[in-house]
């Protein structure tokens, strides 16, 4: 083989190999992992206004403080669970009794938070629930970014 059909087959394996890499990271982000953008202050001081936020679809069993990405409204929120399945909470006075399958959310800046409290059916199903949180990545710089684990 001469160097020019080296270099042709070099090449080639390279592109295979960034489309493969692209198909995989497509797909784990299709089934397992979920990259999302936070443009409110609804979830202050865990999650910061303007974070990109990185979830995983697969979880085990959710309980109170945990945050979750879910569908509400034909929107895509974040916010903590208050109260799970079974649970009572008491939220501004008001008394909710949370039903098999549901979640109560309240976001974690209680005064800049559509949440549970607002909505006329105040609770999440676990199947509009798509995502666990589990990392907060804010940009400061464009130079410059941090991570923050999970906040308790």
């Amino acid at each position: 083989m001469n160097k020019k059909m080296i270099f042709l087959m070099m090449i080639s394996a390279a592109v295979l190999w960034l489309e493969l890499t692209f198909v995989l990271i497509l797909v784990l982000f299709k089934t397992v992992f979920l990259l999302a953008y936070v443009p409110s202050e609804s979830m202050e001081p865990a999650i910061a206004k303007e974070s990109y936020i990185f979830g995983i679809r697969f979880w085990g069993d959710l309980k109170a403080g945990d945050i979750v990405i879910f569908e509400h409204e034909d929107s895509i929120l974040i916010k903590r669970i208050a109260a799970c399945p079974g649970e009572e909470i008491t939220v501004d006075g008001i008394l909710y009794q949370v039903p098999d399958n549901g979640y109560f959310m309240l976001g974690d800046n209680v005064d800049r938070s559509y949440d549970s409290r607002y909505w006329d059916e105040p609770y999440v199903n676990r199947d509009q629930i798509i995502a666990k949180f589990v990392l907060d990545i804010k940009y400061q710089n464009w130079w410059m970014s941090y991570l923050r684990p999970i906040p308790k």
